[in-house]
């Protein structure tokens, strides 16, 4: 099992819990916050739990599948959302990541705090050479988010993923070590 923790001013970046489950839940289970994900709202206390089953024998930094961090506020100790890293099996040194924050924790910096810590911990301590991201064109604020990380758009795939019932555009972004 992976036993990362990365902390950062106000957060601590770490393997969910089962005592995570239940905010977990709720914020998979907003539809807002569920919109451009994978999963659909409401999302199931049995989902939560096969979730954490799947986590336990991840390790940070490994070629596999999406590892989800915690994102856990140092103050209330709260999990307000989480980032998720996946090291492609096909590229070395390449990695994917995402990020998902439950409402009320939006808009207070804690996604690009979250970010910036797990894209360092990629490039400084894990030797990868590239970091991707994709986002659905129509959501914004992800989008503004990876540019201020330094993130350029590499590419707009128009209408080129049917998701949840309908096309949507997808943008893909793209860091490389030597711009971090």
């Amino acid at each position: 099992m992976s036993t990362i923790e990365i902390v950062t001013e106000r957060l601590s970046l770490r393997p969910f819990q089962v005592d995570d489950l239940e905010a977990f839940v709720a914020y998979r289970s907003d539809p807002e916050v569920a919109r451009y994900q994978s999963w659909d709202s409401p999302y199931p206390m049995a989902a939560a739990e096969s979730f954490l089953s799947s986590q336990r024998e991840l390790v940070f930094g490994q070629p596999g599948e999406w590892l989800q961090l915690a994102i856990v506020d140092r103050a209330s100790s709260a999990v307000c959302g989480d980032c998720a890293v996946r090291v492609a099996t096909d590229q070395p040194a390449t990695a994917e990541i995402g990020v998902t924050l439950a409402q009320a924790s939006q808009g207070k910096g804690l996604a690009i705090e979250a970010l910036t810590a797990v894209v360092a911990e990629l490039f400084e301590r894990r030797g990868m050479h590239r970091v991707v991201a994709e986002a659905d064109d129509r959501n914004v604020p992800v989008r503004r988010l990876l540019e201020r990380l330094g993130f350029r758009c590499e590419a707009r795939l128009v209408e080129a993923d049917w998701f949840k019932g309908e096309w949507s555009t997808l943008r893909v972004y793209a860091l490389l070590v030597r711009e971090w």
